[in-house]
């Protein structure tokens, strides 16, 4: 069983940037794909960016590409998402999600994921 704890969520203004982090309890977490997801008030969960276990892989949602990247510590069995020139339409609750793979395809479709965090807000005003 893996535990993912997100953190790094806050209140910021238009333009700012942020990183989350996902820490990972299982020492073997280098072998797992993880995955961001959001989820707006209101709105279904949608898929931010994802990393393969290696880091050769990562693949991110419209909305984001170009602000967004995804990075991965395997020593520290953390996750990054570090989020630039933020938008109010940015806001939302953060997740990290992972499932085990020892390939560099990767997937976007929550369903896939088989953990989850709880969650990290983030919100940006105008």
């Amino acid at each position: 069983q893996v535990q993912l704890v997100e953190s790094g969520g806050g209140r910021v203004h238009v333009g700012d940037s942020l990183t989350l982090s996902c820490v990972a309890s299982e020492r073997t977490f280098k072998k797992y794909v993880t995955g961001w997801f959001r989820q707006a008030p209101g709105q279904e969960r949608e898929f931010v960016a994802v990393i393969s276990w290696s880091g050769q892989s990562t693949w991110f949602d419209d909305s984001v590409k170009g602000r967004f990247t995804i990075t991965r510590d395997a020593a520290k069995n953390t996750a990054y998402l570090q989020m630039t020139r933020l938008t109010p339409k940015d806001t939302g609750a953060y997740y990290c999600a992972a499932y085990y793979s020892d390939s560099d395809m990767v997937a976007y479709s929550a369903n896939r994921y088989e953990y989850w965090g709880q969650g990290t807000q983030v919100t940006v005003s105008s």
